[in-house]
């Protein structure tokens, strides 16, 4: 028997350094819910990276939920990779 093909997962992250003490998940699906989440993004100019292992753990999260801190290394490492991307030239 053929294996069902994984759906897409993704999670979206906010960070307001002024008011967040970490990085929140906003929002997160999976399949065509992931498309749109992906859709609005790419609308939005909001950059996209794509991690399977990151966002394995961060799915598991709630909405509006801090990350731990056991992922901070490797969300600090896309921030930095956004703020170079967001710097202007």
């Amino acid at each position: 028997m053929a294996e069902k093909p994984k759906q897409k997962r993704v999670v979206a992250l906010r960070y307001d350094t002024t008011s967040d003490k970490a990085p929140k998940v906003v929002a997160k699906g999976k399949g065509r819910v992931a498309d749109q989440i992906l859709a609005l993004a790419r609308k939005n100019d909001v950059p996209v990276r794509e991690d399977p292992t990151l966002v394995s753990v961060l799915s598991r999260l709630k909405l509006d939920q801090e990350i731990p801190p056991e992922v901070y290394r490797a969300v600090a490492a896309i921030l930095a990779f956004l703020n170079r991307v967001n710097r202007p030239v």
